[in-house]
């Protein structure tokens, strides 16, 4: 009997190491810079997105919920606790999600962010991430500091992964 391979994870982020330790989607920078949807969504399905990481206070430590050594310097792989970095509105439970070409994009951002740390999701990762999160989240943007920011409802990213 032939084993199968074990299917990836799907919540577990793409490993920085495989790709030379970069936190960059060429394909989807290229696809931003042209405003083209459809070469949006083929770069989410077929390469990665850099996502911002959740990085919790230091005083999480003594609970136990320390965050990981995981960022754009050291390319390490998050820890399985890490979670993503979502963004919100005054006075409302709904929250944004942005994703990234790179983590430069998201540096321009976040300059001042002393402890800013991004991880890579590939569409799988994407896709659980949004089908748990559907519900809370309102709008997905792109590259949001620019200069090739897009936007899209979560919907419509789902059926854009496939």
């Amino acid at each position: 009997m032939n084993a199968t391979p074990a299917a990836p994870t799907p919540s577990e982020p793409v490993d920085p190491a495989d790709r030379n330790g970069t936190f960059r989607s060429e394909s989807l920078e290229l696809a931003l810079a042209a405003q083209d949807a459809a070469a949006v969504a083929f770069a989410l399905r077929h390469d990665v997105v850099v996502v911002p990481k959740l990085v919790l206070p230091s005083d999480t430590a003594a609970a136990g919920t320390a965050p990981s050594t995981g960022g754009p310097d050291d390319g390490a792989l998050p820890d399985e606790g890490d979670q993503v970095r979502v963004f919100g509105r005054e006075n409302t439970d709904k929250r944004i999600l942005l994703l990234f070409s790179s983590d430069d994009t998201y540096a321009a951002m976040v300059p001042d962010d002393p402890n800013r740390q991004v991880m890579l999701y590939d569409a799988l990762s994407l896709r659980a991430f949004l089908e748990a999160h559907l519900d809370v989240i309102e709008q997905v943007f792109f590259d949001i500091a620019g200069p090739h920011t897009m936007a899209a409802n979560p919907e419509d990213l789902l059926k854009a992964l496939g």
